[in-house]
Order: structure tokens, then sequence, then C-alpha cells
């Protein structure tokens, strides 16, 4: 008779390894824990989408680790699904272990499934600025160093190209930040799902060192400076 038990059975291996890789996340995924960012209300978009009849609209952002960046927006209404995961590089490459390695293009991002008529892109491009990353930053966030959390704006089309670049120059005219903007503006090219350990963290790890000390200030700071925009339940990656 087999035992199931048995640490060699194929289904426990996995087990083991998925288990593993939680316990040491909170050490080594996002980095050193640094002091919590204060928020900066940067003014709306003076140039923003128009009025359609989509429903459904996505954007893809980076912005240091995707755990924070993925909790804020779960929060803002109008969004019906944010995955964490990778873009910027090739889907061979598209791996937690390989990506953190910071020599294979990608950036640690979110997808974000939205109603236009709820939130703009413009809105969630402002929410990003003022309370998920600091666009001043190079190739970091914090104490999460390297190429994998420079902060990018990955756009679909002509049109989110125009509002990314033109907000831009925008903040940077107006001096909304004391240095200038670094945040990218690429094609997308294609965006990777992040492993399922990844995937709504800090909900599902709410009491993780760096959760509670580095990203839970940030959607604290969006309900306080955005409160028009807060819903306090949160959507998920599998809504």
């Amino acid at each position: 008779m087999s035992n199931t038990t048995d640490r060699s059975h194929p289904r426990m291996r996995a087990l083991a390894r998925t288990l593993a890789a939680v316990l040491v996340l909170g050490a080594a995924a996002c980095g050193r824990i640094g002091a919590a960012e204060n928020a900066v209300l940067v003014p709306p978009p003076t140039v923003d989408e128009t009025a359609s009849a989509a429903t459904s609209e996505k954007a893809v952002l980076a912005g240091g680790c995707f755990w924070g960046v993925q909790g804020v927006f779960q929060h803002v209404r109008g969004v019906r699904k944010v995955i964490a995961g990778y873009a910027g590089g090739d889907r061979s490459t598209a791996q937690y272990g390989t990506v953190s390695s910071g020599t294979t293009g990608h950036a640690e991002s979110v997808k974000i499934t939205f109603d236009p008529a709820e939130v703009s892109y413009g809105q969630i491009l402002q929410i990003a600025f003022s309370v998920v990353l600091d666009p001043t930053q190079l190739n970091r966030q914090g104490n999460d160093i390297g190429t994998q959390y420079r902060s990018v704006v990955f756009y679909a089309d002509d049109g989110q190209k125009r509002i990314a670049e033109q907000y831009i120059r925008q903040l940077d005219q107006s001096h909304a930040f004391a240095r200038p903007i670094v945040t990218r503006v690429d094609p997308l090219k294609g965006f990777y799902a992040a492993e399922d350990y990844h995937q709504d963290f800090l909900i599902h790890h709410p009491d993780n060192s760096y959760i509670a000390f580095v990203d839970m200030p940030k959607v604290d700071n969006f309900e306080r400076t955005f409160p028009q925009l807060y819903s306090a339940r949160p959507v998920t990656a599998h809504n």
C-alpha cells in the first residue's frame, strides 16, 4: 500500500515547494522593509479618455513590488480584477525566481481590468502616481532595488500612450514632485500572470511584516486621499 503522506509523492513535493516559497516571501520577495512612503496627491490629468460604450478596459502598470500595487487597485471602485504578473520581457523568463535576477527585462507588474464608466484610465494613473509609487525613483521603489522594480506604464494602444505621456509632462511642468519623473511609458508586448502564491498576497497575508509596514499604508493613503474611489471590499485576481 502506498503512503500518500510520503514526501516523495508528487503532490506532496509540489505542496512542499509552494509552502516553502510562501514562508520565504516575507523576507525575500520584495527586498528589505523600509519606511512607508507618504501620499503625494497630484492633480488629475488634463487629457483623459473620452466617453465610450466600452464596459471593460485594461491597464498594465509597474511600480515596485506587485503585492502593494495589486493591493491598492483591488480597492478601487470600478475595478473588476487585478492580476499580479510580469511585463517587459519574454514569456520564457516570466518566473519569479528568474525575474528577481533583474536581468530578464521584466518588471513586477499588475493588469487591471476596469469599467471606464466608473473610473477612467487617467484616474488609474493619478492613483498610481499619488499613492502607489514614487515616479522619481529610477530602477527601484524604496528598499526594493533593481530593474524589476522600475515604474512603467505599459500602454495597450495609442490612446493610452497619449494620455500617459501627456500626464507625465503635465506633472513635470507643474513640479508636482521635487525631482523629475523617470517612469517609463512603453508598449505592452505581453503580460504574464505571476505564480498563484503571489496573487492576492496582501489580502491573504495582512500580518506579513512587509505588507504591514510597506503596503498597508498605501491602501490607507488611498482610502484617505481618494475616498470617492475607495471600495472597502476588494476584488481579487480570480473575480
